[in-house]
């Protein structure tokens, strides 16, 4: 039995079933439907103006392709392993509803610039959603650090107290993260968005062809410049993925910091019940399983980007069949993104910081020390000589069991004579925030300075 596929032509024998199953990708690539039909609406236009179709058949076409649009968004379109993909599905679709013009659309273009075409709309698609989601992140994090802007916490260093710092400092730490990754995004874009149409199977087409009507339509902001590589090219896609795992690793510390301060053992803050569950053995317990669940993705999303990077490495020019498999991991990517920036935008506004446990873990560990060899040294002392006084007083007041700022003067001075009376003003926390008042400090001045530049950014997107 001879082959009876769309492009079966020189086959003398129809595919092994098993084949048909292991080759076949419209299980996952319909998610690009959407996409195609968009893609394929352009095509038939810029064909007509072309000549190369005439009215009454892309009047057709493009009918059809809207028949087949509305089936694929309310779920009635037929979908089958038969036709392969995708692109497969969606042309033998149209050649069932309108007949002989359906056959004329895929002239003067390959399945290989059509998927890149695809492709790219799709991630151009879903970095706008992601970044979004990032925007949206931000915001309810820039109202809880505006809340916090006051509250005095430890700042750790290798998980030690180092310093006090305000808990909305913290929290603007988190925003400026993000905001890179919102600017990596919009940078990637301009990669993406660049319009393959037109470049066949590699080496164009033999067809008068308008490709930057194409590309207008699609709102590309420019055409490829090459055909070998419009085709075979998937750098939008690994640096998609790169982009991503840039995020997801963010989002993964945010995560780590929310872990540990929800703990018994740090008790910074209340999850809430509504984003933890319980123990099937333990009635006690109380697990932070969404920031655990959002730092365990992190992993998949930097396997997608490690499994793309591995697809192309091996690859010659042009097209090869093994970019089939660079969909699913792409595809995997939005959805886990989308979903952990989702629930964590949902969750921030929730939070409960108990700012008493906040003060009083800064007083352990001798955060202010600094705060003390900065005075000394505008006492006029050496930076290296203050550093040494004030480990020696650090010394002290460990074995007394006492805090740095619970030493008596005579002591402190026992260890550099420049210390006076004034002294106890920079060993209190509130004093050593409120001294970090400079672009990018601490203090809650500055704080509040960090969060009205956020929102006049957020305000202009």
């Amino acid at each position: 039995m001879k082959s009876d596929k769309l492009w079966g032509g020189r086959f003398g024998s129809a595919t092994d079933a098993e084949v048909e199953t292991f080759t076949a990708s419209q299980l996952f690539d319909r998610r690009l439907a959407e996409q195609d039909i968009a893609g394929s609406s352009a095509h038939a236009r810029m064909l007509c103006h072309c000549g190369i179709l005439t009215e009454d058949e892309r009047d057709a076409i493009i009918a059809g392709l809207k028949t087949i649009l509305e089936e694929v968004q309310t779920d009635r379109f037929p979908w089958s392993d038969e036709h392969e993909d995708v692109h497969m599905n969606i042309e033998a679709r149209l050649i069932e509803l309108i007949g002989d013009a359906g056959r004329k659309l895929h002239t003067a273009r390959s399945r290989n610039d059509q998927i890149a075409t695809d492709l790219r709309l799709y991630a151009r698609l879903y970095i706008d959603r992601i970044n979004g989601s990032i925007s949206a992140l931000q915001n309810v994090l820039i109202d809880a650090a505006e809340r916090e802007a006051d509250s005095v916490m430890p700042g750790l260093t290798h998980l030690q107290a180092a310093q006090p710092v305000t808990c909305g400092h913290h929290l603007m730490a988190w925003v400026e993260m993000l905001e890179r990754d919102w600017q990596r995004f919009l940078d990637c874009r301009k990669r993406v968005d660049v319009s393959p149409l037109g470049s066949a199977a590699l080496a164009g087409t033999g067809f008068a062809i308008d490709r930057e009507m194409t590309a207008k339509e699609l709102g590309f902001d420019t055409i490829s410049r090459n055909s070998l590589d419009a085709v075979s090219d998937r750098d939008f896609v690994i640096e998609f993925q790169s982009t991503a795992s840039i995020l997801a690793v963010h989002l993964s510390r945010i995560c780590e910091d929310l872990s540990l301060w929800a703990s018994q053992r740090f008790g910074f803050v209340d999850l809430g019940d509504a984003f933890c569950t319980g123990s099937s053995i333990m009635p006690q317990k109380k697990n932070p399983d969404v920031v655990e669940l959002v730092r365990g993705k992190t992993a998949r999303v930097i396997g997608n980007l490690t499994a793309v990077l591995v697809l192309m490495k091996g690859q010659a020019l042009a097209y090869n069949r093994d970019n089939q498999e660079d969909k699913e991991p792409l595809f995997d990517t939005v959805d886990t993104l989308l979903a952990c920036l989702g629930i964590l935008g949902h969750m921030i506004p929730g939070l409960v910081f108990n700012r008493d446990k906040m003060r009083a873990a800064a007083t352990e560990g001798h955060t202010t020390a600094t705060d003390l060899a900065d005075y000394l040294v505008r006492k006029g002392v050496a930076f290296r000589d203050a550093h040494a006084a004030v480990g020696q007083a650090v010394a002290a007041a460990e074995a007394s069991q006492t805090d740095l700022a619970d030493l008596p003067l005579a002591t402190l001075r026992g260890f550099c004579p420049a210390v006076d009376n004034d002294v106890f003003e920079v060993l209190t926390l509130d004093g050593s925030v409120q001294s970090r008042d400079h672009v990018g400090g601490t203090a809650p001045a500055q704080v509040r300075y960090q969060i009205q530049d956020a929102r006049t950014r957020s305000k202009q997107r």
